[in-house]
């Protein structure tokens, strides 16, 4: 689905770090888990995503991993109506980089008018430009709704069934890291 005209993706800038906020607590909210549960805070997010104005440093680091894309309706209002934040990953079997797509969010006011899509087209984009192997992401097994859209005709995503997440957090990180050899 094509987007409306004037419609504009950048590079998350240093004002923007609210709308971000914001969107990640609506997405934990999608996701059915409260908002309260969030960690991310406007200090964290400014220290921890490369905005494009960023006068503290120019490159991704350890500390710093993430960027973010936003999306911004035509004009006159201008509204942010989508999220991408991402990551650059490596694929060892391709010997190549790629980008992690954390999270995708388009507010419900803004859904069914091609946003999702948009900024799904220009991560992609960035892989080719960056002569990557792959953009890659997760979707909860119950949101059939995204399921339907990336796995339909418009991003053609495949299911990756063999696979299984894992993830070692709080506690049971500390744990882990205090093991040693």
């Amino acid at each position: 689905m094509p987007v409306p005209e004037g419609t504009t993706i950048r590079q998350a800038r240093l004002e923007d770090i609210p709308t971000i906020l914001k969107f990640i607590q609506d997405l934990a909210t999608y996701e059915k888990e409260p908002a309260s549960t969030v960690e991310a805070t406007e200090t964290s997010l400014e220290n921890t995503i490369l905005f494009s104005d960023s006068p503290s440093t120019t490159t991704l680091s350890p500390t710093r991993p993430a960027r973010a894309l936003l999306l911004f309706t035509p004009s006159p209002s201008r509204q942010p109506a989508g999220l991408a934040l991402y990551f650059y990953n490596y694929s060892t079997w391709r010997a190549r980089a790629g980008i992690y797509l954390e999270d995708l969010y388009v507010p419900e006011e803004f859904r069914g008018k091609g946003y999702g899509g948009a900024l799904l087209a220009e991560l992609a984009k960035e892989v080719v430009n960056i002569e990557g192997g792959r953009l890659e992401w997760s979707v909860l097994k119950w949101n059939e709704p995204s399921i339907r859209f990336y796995e339909g005709e418009s991003v053609g995503a495949e299911r990756m069934e063999g696979w299984v997440g894992m993830r070692v957090q709080g506690e049971a990180l500390g744990r882990l890291a205090g093991r040693g050899i």
